[in-house]
């Protein structure tokens, strides 16, 4: 049987693993570690709080290292997640198809997203057991016309116990994350490795024969017939740019901005987050409690209990770059502009729920959602390969995606990663249809 590697075991890596595996020998490497929750009370971390020793994003490590946080150039956090699970562990659980512009280029995903449908429930009954403070706000949201709907989530909402706690790992076992495709790949006979952080591919006469890693201070090369770079929009076009493929100089990040005020005890901080959305034309408006913001922002300088805010999550212009030296990203004017447009709606919402005008400040513009260095075009839409990519290299994150959804993006990356496996396994799997094996 033929073997592949695939890096990450996030949304497109787990996602890659479980179908892969069977007509591969699959093994995946991950640069982190297993996921623990962070399991202190909030009125705990509030407590680490008031001491003022935070002061810095990059200091969320000390408190749960599952956290990677870097600085733009021009302040901006950028946040992404490490270890088994890779971000889906430490998002809102948000099931939302976002592949308006892939169908544009003629990428047809609706038979990955019937399977994700029939493999991962998907529901809004967390809307059954909002807070008062959530309600008053959707009301808010209906009465300015701005159309809001109860946010889909990946998982048993059912049993959800709106505690707040959905980015730091849901402790009641409710958020689906991409460990369980991960074990539904190892049940299967995929090896998985951790700690594990791949440096390059390696190749022999034009074509990939593995990667090279680095497993604490060893340096270790891993052979494959198939390598699927799944590491993230950070990670993925660093990889490849110290490989010799250098991705395009453009990058989104969907940064959030979090509009936040007092509202003595609203209790937003036990909500689920995001549990309704109200679209705009270049950015969304959700209820939100920012951590990061609360923690480390000293402008957050209510108690957590009397704090109420929403987030602006902005889908941005593309200024940006990763290579192996690095990230650049800076926003551009019209993001700018499309943000104020956000605070003042933001603003608005929290005026009509009673909140003091003068209370309200503005959290740390960060974001989460990188992508785009390596966008799919029309020319790949029956392969999902790009030309710069060696013939048994494939990608399968949000690298692909041609622009900033300003969305949640963990669903589409999936159904990108299901699709990118079927195009591995008719091109190179030993078991594909003779038909495709002799074309």
């Amino acid at each position: 049987m033929k073997t592949a590697i695939v890096v990450g075991s996030g949304a497109g890596g787990a996602t890659a693993a479980r179908e892969l595996q069977g007509a591969f020998a699959v093994t995946v490497l991950e640069a982190g570690g297993e996921f623990h929750r962070l399991t202190p009370k909030l009125s705990t971390l509030e407590t680490l709080r008031k001491t003022g020793v935070l002061i810095d994003e990059r200091e969320i490590l000390l408190i749960f290292p599952h956290f990677r946080v870097r600085k733009a150039g021009d302040g901006m956090v950028l946040i992404h997640g490490r270890g088994l699970g890779g971000s889906t562990t430490v998002c809102t659980g948000n099931g939302l198809r976002m592949d308006r512009d892939l169908r544009a280029l003629g990428i047809d995903l609706d038979r990955e997203f019937d399977e994700i449908y029939r493999e991962i429930p998907i529901s809004t009954a967390h809307q059954a057991g909002w807070h008062q403070t959530t309600r008053r706000l959707f009301e808010i949201c209906q009465e300015m016309g701005l159309d809001p709907w109860a946010t889909p989530k990946m998982g048993d909402y059912e049993r959800c116990a709106h505690c707040g706690r959905c980015v730091l790992g849901c402790p009641h076992g409710v958020k689906w994350d991409s460990r369980t495709f991960l074990q539904a790949a190892v049940a299967a006979g995929a090896r998985v490795e951790t700690g594990c952080r791949v440096e390059r591919i390696v190749f022999e006469h034009g074509r990939a024969t593995g990667v090279q890693a680095r497993r604490g201070l060893r340096s270790v090369f891993y052979p494959a017939d198939l390598i699927v770079l799944a590491a993230g929009g950070f990670a993925t076009p660093a990889i490849l740019d110290a490989s010799g493929i250098p991705c395009e100089r453009r990058l989104f990040v969907d940064p959030v901005l979090w509009v936040a005020g007092r509202a003595e005890g609203s209790g937003q901080c036990y909500e689920v987050e995001m549990p309704f959305v109200a679209q705009r034309e270049h950015f969304i408006v959700s209820p939100y409690f920012d951590l990061l913001t609360f923690f480390f922002n000293r402008a957050a300088r209510y108690p957590a209990v009397d704090t109420v805010g929403l987030m602006i999550k902005l889908a941005d212009s593309d200024q940006g770059s990763v290579t192996a030296r690095g990230v650049t990203k800076t926003l551009r004017d019209v993001d700018h502009e499309r943000l104020r447009e956000g605070v003042e709606i933001c603003e608005e919402i929290l005026r009509r729920f009673g909140v003091d005008e003068g209370s309200v400040f503005l959290g740390t513009l960060n974001a989460g959602h990188p992508g785009g260095s390596l966008p799919l075009t029309a020319r790949e839409a029956a392969t999902m390969h790009d030309a710069r990519l060696p013939d048994n290299v494939y990608v399968a994150d949000a690298t692909l995606i041609p622009q900033a959804l300003g969305n949640p993006p963990i669903l589409t990356i999936v159904a990108l990663a299901k699709r990118v496996s079927r195009c591995c396994v008719e091109a190179w799997s030993d078991t594909r249809a003779p038909a495709l094996a002799a074309s």
